[in-house]
């Protein structure tokens, strides 16, 4: 019988890439898109549907749709997901909580709505899509640091939790891939990006880096492809850093002390 396969954010990017990816291997994929008005896949073995991760209807009404056509929510992927561009002192109180209503707070609500399913079964596996910037910090981005450090938190502790019922959680530490995340996954702060910033030195500096390295990044093919072994294979790493950035400072994350770190993040960035 096949898999069932719920991925959040799945009409775009890596999202749309892992849903095909996974339909073509004959699982059943079930695709969450913003959009209100659904269009119809026309790859096989995947539905399209309503999902908006920070409204708790949305995210009630899709799994109690899959529930009632399919029985059983085998995996969930929480790929949705969107980087503030700001400084720390200039971001916004309403860009502050918009950051983690998506990338944490519906993260924790849509796991929490297709955990008693799973504990039903016995059987599950949650995949979050992190960042390489849950394991290390960069300018201009600490928001978005501060929640994928959330998501390696929530990782580390929910296996704990869910162990004893056969679910296994898991992250992917994405690198920068080709994707369209500059310009549909980045929101930047108006103060941060004005001339008149304190800080237009550092943006003028470092965002030309990193919107280089994703217009100009490889395919995220890796991403779908790793998702797919992490659902294979039960054996898999709890957390499995995929691209260039996560594969190298991952690693030196680890060796090196926090200052020698800091160094070489400086060093390499130019900052």
């Amino acid at each position: 019988m096949s898999k069932v396969v719920l991925i959040t954010g799945a009409t775009s990017g890596m999202g749309e890439l892992t849903a095909n990816t996974l339909a073509k291997n004959g699982y059943i994929v079930y695709a969450g898109t913003r959009k209100e008005e659904i269009a119809n896949s026309n790859i096989e073995n995947i539905t399209n549907i309503y999902l908006d991760v920070t409204k708790r209807n949305s995210i009630k009404n899709a799994v109690n749709q899959i529930i009632e056509k399919e029985g059983k929510i085998d995996v969930l992927i929480n790929n949705a997901g969107y980087g503030l561009l700001s400084t720390l002192e200039e971001g916004t109180d309403e860009e502050i909580f918009n950051q983690f209503d998506v990338n944490v707070f519906g993260l924790i609500k849509m796991t929490r709505e297709v955990l008693p399913h799973m504990r039903k079964e016995k059987n599950g596996v949650i995949i979050n899509i992190s960042s390489f910037l849950g394991k290390m910090g960069l300018p201009l981005l600490s928001h978005y640091n501060a929640s994928k450090y959330a998501v390696e938190g929530i990782v580390d502790s929910l296996r704990f939790e869910v162990a004893p019922f056969n679910i296994r959680v898991h992250s992917i530490q994405s690198g920068l891939f080709g994707t369209n995340f500059v310009k549909k996954g980045l929101v930047a702060n108006k103060e941060t990006t004005s001339e008149d910033s304190p800080y237009k030195e550092l943006v003028s500096h470092f965002v030309p880096i990193v919107a280089k390295a994703i217009n100009e990044g490889p395919t995220p093919q890796p991403i779908a492809d790793s998702i797919k072994d992490i659902i294979e294979n039960k054996n898999s790493d709890i957390s499995i850093p995929v691209g260039a950035e996560a594969q190298t400072f991952i690693p030196l994350r680890k060796e090196l002390s926090d200052k020698a770190f800091e160094e070489k993040i400086k060093e390499t960035f130019g900052i």
